[in-house]
Order: C-alpha cells, then sequence, then structure tokens
C-alpha cells in the first residue's frame, strides 16, 4: 500500500494533527477555552490567533516556525505548540524558541528590559518527555541555593503531557481537555462535564465538515507528499554519486584513463571528466 492511501482523511484527524490542531486554534474563542482551560482561569485574547507565526530576526540566524501565537488583554504572550513526535531536543528547542520570542517583544533603542513582556512557551506533548508521570510540567528558574527564591523574569516553559498518570495538582478538565486531544471524538467529548470541551468539539466538528478546510488539507498534504519525494530523489542521486566517485577513485588508483573507467561504469567519458575533477579540488 502506497503512502496516498495511507492518508488519514480530514475527518480521521485528531488535535494531535498539526493540521487540525492550528485550522482549530484559529478561532479565537476556541483558543480562548484552551487556554483558560491550561491556567484554571479566564485567559481574555486581544485578538485573533496568528497560526505559523515566523520569527527571523536576520538572515543568517535560524528562524522558527510557531505553531500558535497570541496576546492577552494584559500584553502578556503565548506561544503553543503540537508535539506528536518524540524528540530529544525538546529541552533546548523550548530554549531557543524563548530566545527569539524575547528578541522579538522590545523595540530597538529601548533600554528598560523591565517592559518585556511575560510569556509562556507551551508545548503539548503526545508522551512524557520527562518520565514522571505528569500530566502538567510547569518550569520557572529560581535560585539552586536558595529554592524558595524565583527569578521572576517573566518567563515559563509549559510541558501537557497526554499520556500523564499522576493527577496531583491538576484539574479533571484538563485531564479531560488532554484525553480528548489524542481521541477527538464524540464520545471523549460527551463524557465530560466541561463546557469548554463541548465548545472545541463542535469547533473541530465544524473544521472537519468544511469542504474550504478540505481543500486546504489536501494542498497541505500534496505539497508535504511531494516535498518528501522529492528529498527522496535528492538522496538517492547524492547516494548514487557519492557510489560512483568510489568507483572512479578505485579505478584512478589503478591508472586508468577516463575512456576506460567510462566504459567500465558504463558513464560518458564527460560524466567521469567532471567526477575526476571534482575529486582533484576535494583532494587540494
Amino acid at each position: 500500500m502506497n503512502e496516498k492511501q495511507n492518508m488519514k482523511s480530514l475527518k480521521e484527524l485528531n488535535l494531535t494533527d498539526r493540521f487540525l490542531f492550528d485550522e482549530v486554534m484559529e478561532d479565537i474563542e476556541t483558543h480562548h477555552d484552551i487556554l483558560s482551560i491550561i491556567f484554571g482561569r479566564d485567559i481574555p485574547l486581544l485578538e485573533k490567533s496568528e497560526t505559523e507565526k515566523e520569527f527571523r530576526l536576520s538572515p543568517s540566524i535560524r528562524s522558527i516556525r510557531m505553531d500558535i501565537f497570541s496576546i492577552d488583554e494584559n500584553q502578556t504572550v503565548y506561544n503553543t505548540e503540537m508535539q506528536a513526535q518524540r524528540r530529544s531536543d525538546l529541552a533546548k528547542r523550548s530554549r531557543y524558541y524563548q530566545s527569539l520570542l524575547d528578541t522579538s517583544l522590545l523595540e530597538p533603542g529601548i533600554p528598560d528590559y523591565n517592559l518585556l513582556n511575560l510569556s509562556y512557551i507551551i508545548v503539548i506533548m503526545t508522551f512524557d518527555y520527562f518520565g514522571y508521570g505528569k500530566y502538567l510540567y510547569t518550569f520557572e528558574p529560581r535560585c539552586l541555593e536558595v529554592p524558595e527564591c524565583p527569578l521572576e523574569d517573566g518567563a515559563t516553559r509549559i510541558f501537557l503531557n497526554t499520556e500523564g498518570k499522576d493527577d496531583t495538582g491538576v484539574s479533571e478538565e484538563l485531564i479531560d481537555f488532554l484525553n480528548y486531544i489524542k481521541n477527538s471524538t464524540d464520545e471523549t467529548a460527551a463524557a465530560s462535564g466541561s463546557e469548554r470541551i463541548h465548545r472545541i468539539h463542535n469547533r473541530v466538528c465544524k473544521v472537519r465538515t468544511s469542504e474550504e478546510v478540505g481543500v486546504r488539507y489536501m494542498q497541505a498534504w500534496e505539497e508535504k507528499y511531494y516535498e518528501r519525494q522529492e528529498n527522496l530523489k535528492e538522496g538517492l542521486q547524492k547516494g548514487r554519486k557519492l557510489q560512483l566517485s568510489e568507483q572512479v577513485q578505485k579505478k584512478l588508483a589503478k591508472n586508468k584513463t577516463p575512456e576506460e573507467i567510462a566504459d567500465a561504469l558504463e558513464e560518458s567519458v564527460e560524466t567521469i571528466q567532471k567526477m575526476i575533477q571534482e575529486i582533484s579540488k576535494e583532494a587540494e
């Protein structure tokens, strides 16, 4: 069965799928409900959330593309990410996100760092990255020598774990939401008593049945598919070129002429001569 036959339909997606997550979170009321569940209090967002917001300080610095970026009425900044694949660099990646986010928040020439917004990097994970069974991991800098002394720099990183087991200190609504993320069905939504989760599910259903969103989903899937095919083709070409280079070098070591090498490897003389030139440059 080929890759296209394995493609999920839009109706089969859960919120762990980034496409559906981004489409659902574009709705400010849904984003408001999700942040309010996470923080256990009302989060009054200012305007429509930005999806896949790019941060690039200069062409020479690696850019980042944040899933969901929003600001509330108190100018607090929220970046919410869906992470469905386990990555070993997740902690340091969140650090890099925080650094670029902070750099973008101050206008050039402003000397007062107290004007930096409060900010939250929120990563929703479908795995327990830290291994303690928590649904919620919150990180704020504190003094090692005096643990009760917080740095209070206004930066907080939150990691949510859909595979949590320990419900200490977390609300039933948050646990229901994390369960709903990985199984975004009518049954999971109905099993929760949370009106916010019911509203989120209504938004999910609306997105899943939208013809316009369906077209965007197909286009996005095809773009990624052809990009993967192109990368695969490029990788095969590089592998073939490396193999040919090794064969040419072996023939050269035996004092074979370009014509003899071309004949032995069933390649054109021009291809072999070009390969020999490249090998000579690398040896310089």
